[in-house]
């Protein structure tokens, strides 16, 4: 999945006009979910907000989803170039463009966008009133603190103490400027009536006045014939007293305040142990509240494109594991649901004679198929014993699954052989059912999708199938020819033998795609007929015959699934399906007539 357009809006990342960044638009491939993957949507970043749409014409229909860009955190992956991911809270989308240029474009547009609308942006204080917001900060400071302050008995003492040494020294204040202000007035009073006397000195000779304000002495010169000052000063101050008391005042408070500043040395540190012990316990908060978030954003997008299968998964092994158990479980009561509600409808298939089945063909792969037949007869016939190497795993009642552990390049392709038998049934029955593309889907419950791309011969076709997904583990395809064969008898004493092989091949109608892993097999089928005698003249019934059945697969699944889940899964689920699968033949042949 790309990006496929480019942006809708100018090539400059802001509106000379407007000051504000352009709108952005364009195709990204969006995560959906682990069953669709990565989706092609249509992609808007416009007024701090992204938003995608299904497509660009269906935009009139309204968006699919959105997020404010404000709180963001725009993650570039740290593998894939053309990857970045959105989140905001719990919420996370992921999105590929098409190169890591778009990517780089894209994850630029979006940060200017987040910082011309955001809260820190220089907009933003313009726009909420930042002196005002200062302000109302300062006054909850100036208030929190006054607050804290008051706590102490001993301080909230002292500050009253000042409140009162305030009202008396305002009230001093006040007196002395009265009396300054009479002084003034005074000075004033005194240069004019100094002014008027030498005025009358230059009209009349100088005597001695009966107010005595003024004379001449023995010398000619003249004296200041004005009464001493009150005691009391003007308008009845004392002046003294009130120097007195004002200096009385302010010694009183300089004592208060040091009397305030040792309150405050010795409770500080109280205030600090105090204050150290909020801040851990806000640590431990804090902490605590981060584990909280990461446990729940995993589990959140626990189905997220980086917990699936890969190179770079951040799911482990145990995990891995137990997911895949858990989505077994689910498939296995689903089906026996499933099962339990289904009635099957009888279906008969027209089931050519076996001359069809024993001839070579001529198409272009008939002879890989000789081969391919020949090699299954020459060694998956072989006894497990010897130096073969291979493991009994499991064992249940005429059932026994082998395993040979083989590794190539870190990818498990263990061969595994099944030895089963069956009762009532023939070879030619059972390879008719487990090669015979109608009822596939009546049996095998691991498909989700199955088509024939080419029928090569009426015992040769090429299938191509996907494979139910099990998170997290990517879902797999596998395009096979699938060929049914009669094996003829060297000799009397040999018992019937039918073969049904599948191996992989390539197609032009069926290219890998990015949507799954194409796995790679070679699995056969081999069913032998033993017939026990009836007694006496009776014909042969179901209860005379016994199907031997041997089933061998190869299979590489490609992809990065750990080793040990690989394994697990394949013991788990091949007796189940032999299991499955034989009884499925068993309930179609009752009661048929018997084709050998």
């Amino acid at each position: 999945m790309s990006e496929k357009s480019s942006s809708s809006g100018s090539d400059e990342d802001v509106d000379p006009e407007s000051g504000q960044p352009v709108e952005l638009g364009g195709v990204l491939s969006k995560w959906t979910n682990y069953i669709h993957g990565w989706q092609d949507r249509w992609v808007v970043l416009k007024n701090n907000t992204l938003s995608y749409y299904k497509s660009e014409d269906e935009r009139e229909y309204g968006c699919r989803g959105s997020l404010c860009l404000s709180k963001a955190v725009i993650t570039p992956h740290e593998f894939d170039e053309c990857r970045f991911d959105i989140s905001v809270n719990d919420s996370v989308w992921y999105l590929r463009a098409e190169d890591p240029k778009h990517r780089l474009q894209w994850i630029e547009s979006i940060e200017l966008h987040k910082a011309e609308s955001g809260y820190g942006s220089e907009t933003s204080l313009r726009r909420h009133g930042s002196m005002l917001s200062l302000t109302s900060a300062a006054s909850a400071l100036s208030a929190t603190s006054t607050s804290s302050f008051k706590k102490g008995h001993r301080l909230r003492e002292k500050l009253a103490e000042m409140e009162t040494f305030r009202d008396i020294l305002c009230r001093q204040v006040d007196t002395l400027q009265k009396y300054f202000d009479s002084c003034a007035d005074a000075v004033s009073k005194d240069e004019f009536q100094r002014d008027r006397v030498e005025e009358d000195e230059d009209e009349f000779p100088t005597t001695t006045r009966p107010d005595g304000e003024c004379n001449h002495n023995n010398n000619g010169s003249k004296e200041k014939l004005f009464p001493p000052a009150s005691p009391k000063g003007m308008n009845g101050i004392d002046f003294k007293g009130e120097a007195i008391t004002f200096k009385a005042t302010t010694a009183g408070i300089l004592s208060t305040l040091s009397h305030c500043i040792e309150l405050m040395v010795k409770r500080e540190d109280s205030w600090q142990k105090r204050l150290d012990k909020e801040l851990e316990k806000r640590r431990r908060v804090e902490d605590a509240y981060k584990s909280a978030m990461n446990e729940l954003k995993k589990k959140s997008h626990y189905g997220g494109p980086d917990y699936e299968e890969g190179p770079n998964s951040l799911i482990n092994e145990d995990e891995f594991f137990d997911a895949v158990e858990a989505a077994l479980d689910r498939q296995d009561k689903i089906e026996e649901q499933c099962q339990s509600e289904k009635v099957r409808i009888p279906r008969l298939t027209p089931v050519p004679p076996g001359d069809a089945y024993s001839t070579i063909g001529t198409h272009r792969f008939a002879t890989k198929v000789e081969e391919m037949v020949q090699n299954h007869m020459t060694y998956s016939l072989q006894d497990v014993g010897g130096d073969a190497n291979w493991q009994l795993v499991i064992e249940e009642g005429e059932m026994k699954v082998y395993r040979r552990e083989v590794e190539e390049n870190g990818i498990v392709l263990d061969p595994l052989k099944a030895t089963h038998s069956v009762k009532g049934v023939t070879g030619h029955e059972v390879c008719h059912y487990f090669w015979d593309t109608a009822v596939r889907m009546d049996w095998e419950t691991t498909i989700e999708n199955f088509n024939v791309v080419e029928t090569l011969s009426d015992n040769a076709v090429i299938v191509y199938q996907t494979h139910k997904r099990v998170w997290p583990a990517s879902q797999r395809d596998v395009l096979y020819l699938s060929a049914i064969r009669k094996i003829l008898a060297t000799n009397e004493n040999d018992p019937d033998t039918w073969l049904v092989c599948n191996f992989s091949v390539d197609h032009d109608k069926a290219l890998p795609t990015n949507r799954c892993v194409r796995a790679k097999i070679n699995v056969a089928m081999i069913c032998q007929t033993l017939v026990s005698p009836p007694e006496g003249d009776k014909e042969i019934s179901r209860d005379n015959i016994l199907c031997k059945i041997t089933y061998v697969a190869n299979v590489n699944p490609g992809g990065w699934a750990p080793a040990s889940v690989l394994r697990a899964v394949a013991k788990r689920e091949y007796p189940k399906f032999l299991k499955r699968f034989t009884s499925y033949v068993q309930e179609k042949t009752s009661g048929n007539p018997i084709l050998f």
